[in-house]
């Protein structure tokens, strides 16, 4: 017998759909005519034992006890969920094969992987275990992952990084949480100091924020136009570029702050000759913009309609598992595999009969093109968010889940369009020895832009102004003259009317937004702070994964450490007394960031999973020493507000918290910590020493 385990319940009912009939239902599983069987967890079905399953002293937080750091790590079945690993563990021993089918991606492959190790799989059985990939739930494409699974072995490295996060994780936040807890405590705070490896740097992004908006002066700075005209009396304006001689009168960033100056500039350039020294112009092609990962796609849907990042998660979800239109959405990808482009006509054709208003009036995509989004070298367990083969029935879903599906099918189709092409032409003036530039681009072609002109016809972007792509805002902010130029030939002599003085004022940074924080989490190198960690990481290195970020965002609301005023996303005093009152190595993305990274590294068998651990244990060591030399006394007089489950204790009663995790795979119990359960039930003890080879080895070898 085959047993197919599957994450949940929706990918178990899919597979067992394309499996020979008739089907036998039982508690849990469904049975094929030929025996095979299909079965499913229920998002997590083991959880991190908590500090007192190690010790009972353990179950009263008090500083000496920190750091706890177990010698042999501990899981233990969650009590909700309890009957379905008893249904598995009846299955898995009357199994001859299993196959791994959680979603692709690191977090699925351990969800799994973890209850075969916890069942006592071995030998042969576990080293010919399958692994099913399937990110698109309708039938035609769940048969061709059951005809392209691969050996289980091949994905050791991404249930191990699974793995070192999920330990990391609760090292770090219950350790950290439970020093600053009671050293809160000694300030007069009573509420739980939640810390986190991700969620508290990411509070720290804001609180900085926030204190700088505060603290920001807002100062004058000028700039000069130049009206100019041609001989044919053709007009057009530029701007002038400060020399090298103004330094002292500009700030750091190259604003002129000293009104006598730029006064004087216009004085000079007013009725003066002025002369073409510099002309290119250049034809230019601006590629589709790629398919969207979730964190693409949150960014955008948070732009254009207003949505949170978890209300983008959850409507994804359910175009993926309820109504099957999209693939698997927690995809960190952008990019396709090149057989997925042979599929490119149904999925087009699909788009065509449910969404034909996409390409109503427009030219028709076209198949046979292959954009740089088909790039095997870049698709790893997952592919980036596109369409299904499946028509979408419009009418049938509600007003979200219809913006994001043409949202989803717009960006795909662009795939099959030719290239935008314009030209661009930039010039430089010279006036009385200054310099002055503008350019203008001409539009030559629309190419795949036709798509997102349709789109602000139709007007599906109740939020803001539609744009085609973050690309294209940022080049329309880039591009402060596009307006035409007159025929202009290098040297040739124009008129400069007049010079405009423009009085402008520094504006303070901009408060976070939902897309503006997601976008601070996907890009987190930007905020590094030492510049010798910048340069390590990439701009791909985020903070969280596609799966959390959503739910750190949410989890920081709900402990009462941010809130949104209006649209956008600002501190409390609590979330400020907290990031004020930890080391800045610990509110700071630098050590995160490394963290993803190696985390990353583990995948790919650059790191060992020792490798990660070790460094992390001593840095840990050394946060704990940190906090017990000093009281927070930026939380002095503020009042704790906690969070769920922690209000009204003392100190002693409190419930181990795990704030590692801000957001749980799917479980009917909807519990968020997997530290809080009970001690007393039974748990599973593994080695805590991982083997320095990098083998093919098991996972209950390296755990």
């Amino acid at each position: 017998m085959i047993l197919y385990i599957a994450e949940k319940p929706s990918l178990g009912r899919a597979i067992a759909d394309v499996l020979p009939r008739p089907h036998k239902k039982g508690e849990g599983f469904i049975q094929a005519a030929n025996g095979d069987c299909v079965s499913w967890c229920v998002g997590h079905l083991l959880e991190q034992a908590p500090p007192d399953a190690y010790h009972p002293d353990y179950k009263s937080w008090k500083f000496e006890h920190l750091p706890i750091v177990p010698d042999k790590w501990q899981l233990q079945p969650k009590a909700a969920t309890r009957s379905q690993l008893s249904v598995l563990k009846k299955l898995v021993k009357q199994a001859t094969t299993l196959v791994n089918a959680g979603d692709p991606d690191r977090e699925g492959q351990l969800l799994v992987d973890e209850v075969i190790a916890y069942l006592g799989v071995t030998g042969d059985k576990l080293h010919q275990i399958q692994r099913l990939l399937i990110s698109d739930l309708n039938p035609q494409a769940v048969k061709r992952a059951l005809s392209q699974q691969r050996s289980n072995r091949e994905f050791i490295p991404l249930s191990t990084s699974a793995l070192a996060r999920s330990r990391a994780d609760w090292l770090y936040g219950m350790n950290m949480t439970r020093a600053y807890t009671i050293q809160g405590q000694k300030v007069g705070y009573q509420g739980v100091l939640s810390v986190g490896r991700v969620q508290t740097p990411l509070l720290g992004l804001v609180v900085r924020r926030d204190e700088d908006i505060a603290n920001f002066q807002s100062k004058p700075f000028y700039e000069v136009l130049a009206h100019l005209t041609t001989q044919q009396q053709e007009g057009f304006s530029a701007k002038w570029q400060p020399s090298d001689a103004c330094l002292p009168y500009m700030d750091a960033d190259g604003r002129v702050l000293a009104k006598g100056l730029a006064q004087n500039v216009v004085n000079r350039i007013t009725d003066q000759p002025a002369r073409v020294t510099q002309l290119t112009s250049k034809d230019k092609q601006q590629a589709a913009p790629l398919p969207y990962s979730l964190s693409a796609l949150q960014i955008d849907a948070a732009k254009r309609f207003g949505m949170s990042a978890k209300e983008v998660l959850d409507t994804c979800q359910s175009l993926y598992e309820r109504h099957k239109l999209i693939t698997y959405p927690r995809s960190d990808s952008r990019y396709l595999p090149l057989e997925q482009h042979s599929l490119a006509p149904l999925v087009l054709k699909a788009i065509s009969q449910g969404a034909s208003e996409l390409i109503q009036g427009i030219d028709m995509p076209d198949p046979r093109l292959k954009s740089k989004a088909w790039d095997d070298k870049k698709v790893d367990a997952h592919h980036a968010i596109i369409p299904t083969e499946k028509p979408a029935q419009l009418s049938s879903l509600s007003g979200r889940e219809k913006q994001l599906y043409l949202h989803i099918a717009r960006q795909y189709v662009a795939q099959f369009y030719p290239a935008y092409c314009y030209r661009e032409t930039a010039v430089q003036v010279t006036i009385a020895g200054g310099l002055f530039t503008t350019k203008a681009r001409q539009q030559q072609s629309l190419g795949w832009k036709q798509l997102f002109v349709q789109q602000m016809h139709q007007g599906d972007q109740p939020h803001q102004q539609p744009q085609a792509t973050q690309q294209a805002e940022q080049d329309d902010e880039q591009d402060e003259l596009t307006g035409l130029l007159p025929p202009l030939t290098l040297g040739q002599s124009l008129h400069c009317l007049r010079g405009e003085l423009v009085e402008k004022q520094t504006q303070p940074p901009k408060a976070f937004t939902d897309a503006t924080l997601l976008s601070a989490m996907t890009g987190i190198s930007r905020y590094v702070t030492d510049p010798e960690i910048r340069k390590i990481l990439k701009e791909t290195d985020g903070l969280g994964t596609e799966a959390t970020r959503a739910g750190i965002i949410e989890l920081l609301f709900k402990r009462g450490f941010l809130q949104r005023q209006g649209k956008t996303i600002v501190s409390t005093n609590v979330g400020r007394g907290l990031i004020n009152s930890l080391p800045a190595s610990a509110t700071t993305p630098d050590m995160t960031a490394l963290w993803e990274a190696s985390l990353n590294g583990i995948c790919h068998k650059e790191i060992s999973y020792q490798g990660f651990m070790q460094p992390l244990l001593a840095t840990l060591h050394s946060l704990i020493q940190h906090a017990g030399a000093q009281l927070p006394a930026a939380l002095n007089g503020l009042k704790g507000q906690g969070y769920q489950g922690a209000k009204g204790r003392k100190s002693g009663q409190r419930k181990s918290t795990n704030p590692k995790r801000p957001i749980s795979r799917t479980s009917p119990s909807k519990k968020s910590s997997s530290i809080t359960a009970s001690s007393k039930k039974s748990t599973m003890t593994t080695k805590a020493i991982v083997p320095q080879r990098r083998g093919r080895q098991s996972l209950s070898e390296v755990v």
